[in-house]
């Protein structure tokens, strides 16, 4: 069984709050227009290897998906403008492709991604902060497939 929490925000979408579950397969209901995943929402939930996004979201909260190691792949929604600090930390994704709509990558996203190996970078991604591929030890700059003017931080791989 799984049950999702959700408010309402200002804008009249929602806003998912909460999770409680323990199948492997999430599929987050398309029955309101989720527009946030918020912070910490399946935090620690390592049975989950795969997750349905709908594709009205477009900011995804921190420490979301933390602890997710079982999560390998995750197609993220095309909409997706904003991710906040440390959202996929400690998570086992090993690829992930990033929607044109995503303009940067924040500081320790993808923290402790032990995991991960290839980010494919879309058309809209302008910078790449420090320390937000801290720890993905199987990831560098090589691994990150771009062809656009994508201002990388010196300190992106660093591990802090």
């Amino acid at each position: 069984m799984q049950e999702f929490y959700y408010r309402r925000v200002e804008d009249g979408t929602f806003c998912l709050t909460g999770y409680e579950g323990d199948e492997a397969e999430v599929i987050i209901p398309d029955d309101k227009v989720f527009t946030i995943l918020s912070d910490k929402v399946f935090r620690g939930h390592d049975e989950i290897t795969s997750i349905r996004i709908p594709d009205s979201v477009t900011d995804m909260g921190e420490f979301l998906f933390d602890g997710c190691i079982n999560l390998r792949q995750l197609k993220l929604p095309e909409q997706l403008k904003t991710l906040w600090g440390y959202t996929f930390v400690r998570c086992g994704i090993e690829e992930i492709v990033l929607p044109d709509q995503l303009r940067i990558i924040p500081p320790f996203a993808f923290k402790d991604c032990r995991n991960l190996r290839r980010v494919v970078c879309g058309a809209g991604l302008e910078k790449i902060y420090a320390w937000a591929f801290g720890g993905c030890d199987l990831l560098t700059e090589d691994g990150l497939i771009h062809g656009l003017k994508v201002e990388i931080s010196p300190q992106a791989f660093e591990r802090r």
